[in-house]
């Protein structure tokens, strides 16, 4: 029997959210465009353990906006810093325009005495939100019920998102389900391979991306992914209706936060009032799954990479493994054992995901499908038009890390535990409380 549809004054159904949902998520077609979002750490390279005074952030900013980037600019709630690229044709535009708007960038953050940082987390200072704004205060009180792992996320964390189209309605190695199957298993991989945040808050987590460890630890119904034995749309639909509501918005006085509150139930309660299409466009917004669906896949799993040029790699290897039809057909073979591991449960909740975090490459399965998988995005990337400069970053990234077992987070760890004990010392006695997961937590993932 079909569930009840209930309709509110002035809301919107569960029938229309569903129609809506699966009409502008997986957007098919032949996959055209590349993109990518990078955050990074901005710090005082001279002083990197020193909070930011937020004065000179918002001066910084204020250079930023007026600078005639390409990309689009935001500053993230504890002062990390993201460049949005605008869809491009091929992978090699995609690296032109960001390389641009990233040089323009980095002289202008120079100018301030600041720089940019590629870590998954920050490895010195515990989070603090700069940004006073209702959706982050909301964001905060919703993630404050499950412990600290949010702040941490919300303040402390840098990524390398790479968005990629959904690929062909039709079946085959560039099928969006195909696409959809391959982002969640082969995301183990490039989280293992790329792992690159094994400190945060002056303190190492035991975990080579400390980043994912963070997402593990937040409410599976708001970082978590739907199941994949369904056809996507239709699990994506109901996981955005199962979802917990985070805030509910008003013009005036603070926003709600509801507790416990999925997207389905307010539709159907219609109170505190009944929800609208532009709470579900906001929805959309505040769920944050290792995949999400925007029309596009925006793959959000990876870790900010060091070095000024080191985002390259990842975008180059996802890209190749995902665009080129024999590297993707390679990939699938090389991560689809890896369901089995994987379990029921969704990611990033799963033992699989679970073991990339804390073991990157030493994991023997994981090591074993990168080699491969980065083997075939090599042979891979002169055929979607890759330059020397692209393919020769990957394969000595390859060589450095992925032939040896190991990933950046190694080498990260390794200059962390060389220093001197008084150089490790904690900046603040808060950040001693690092995550760890709450009964709300455990009892998500295990339902």
């Amino acid at each position: 029997m079909s569930e009840p549809d209930c309709t509110t004054p002035g809301g919107i159904t569960e029938a229309e959210v569903e129609a809506l949902v699966r009409g502008i998520c997986f957007k098919t077609g032949p996959p055209r465009t590349v993109g990518v979002e990078l955050e990074w750490i901005v710090h005082d390279p001279h002083r990197p353990r020193t909070p930011t005074p937020p004065d000179l952030l918002d001066a910084a900013c204020a250079a930023l906006r007026a600078l005639p980037l390409r990309s689009a600019l935001t500053l993230e709630p504890g002062g990390q810093l993201e460049l949005s690229s605008p869809p491009a044709p091929t992978l090699s535009d995609c690296v032109s325009a960001m390389r641009a708007d990233l040089a323009a960038v980095r002289a202008a953050l120079r100018a301030h005495g600041l720089a940019l940082a590629g870590h998954g987390t920050d490895p010195w200072r515990p989070p603090r939100r700069l940004l006073d704004q209702r959706r982050y205060e909301a964001l905060e009180a919703a993630l404050d019920r499950g412990g600290p792992a949010g702040r941490s996320m919300m303040c402390s964390s840098a990524s390398v998102q790479v968005c990629l189209d959904a690929g062909y309605e039709e079946p085959g190695p560039l099928g969006h389900r195909r696409r959809w199957v391959l982002a969640h298993l082969l995301g183990a991989v490039l989280v293992a391979a790329f792992a690159n945040s094994p400190v945060l808050s002056g303190r190492s987590t035991g975990r080579r991306s400390s980043r994912q460890w963070l997402w593990e630890r937040i409410d599976a119904g708001r970082s978590g992914a739907p199941p994949l034995d369904a056809e996507p749309r239709t699990a994506w639909a109901r996981h955005v209706l199962d979802a917990p509501v985070m805030c509910v918005r008003a013009e005036e006085g603070p926003w709600l936060v509801p507790d416990g509150l999925g997207f389905r139930e307010w539709v159907r309660g219609g109170l505190p009032r009944p929800p609208t299409r532009a709470d579900l466009d906001y929805h959309l917004t505040t769920l944050f799954p290792p995949v999400r669906p925007r029309g596009h896949l925006e793959l959000r799993m990876i870790d900010a990479q060091p070095g000024e040029d080191g985002w390259i790699v990842p975008l180059a290897v996802t890209t190749a493994l995902f665009d080129d039809p024999a590297a993707a057909e390679t990939a699938y073979r090389a991560v689809k054992g890896l369901a089995e591991r994987a379990g029921e449960r969704p990611a990033p909740h799963n033992p699989l995901w679970r073991d990339a975090s804390r073991l990157g490459l030493t994991d023997p399965e994981l090591r074993e499908a990168a080699t491969v998988c980065f083997a075939a995005a090599q042979d891979a990337l002169e055929r979607i038009g890759a330059d020397d400069a692209v393919r020769r970053a990957v394969a000595d990234f390859t060589d450095r890390y992925v032939a040896r077992g190991r990933c950046p987070a190694d080498d990260a760890l390794e200059a962390f535990e060389a220093l001197p004990g008084e150089h490790r010392a904690l900046p603040h006695p808060q950040s001693q409380a690092l995550p760890q997961p709450s009964p709300s937590y455990e009892r998500n993932v295990r339902s």
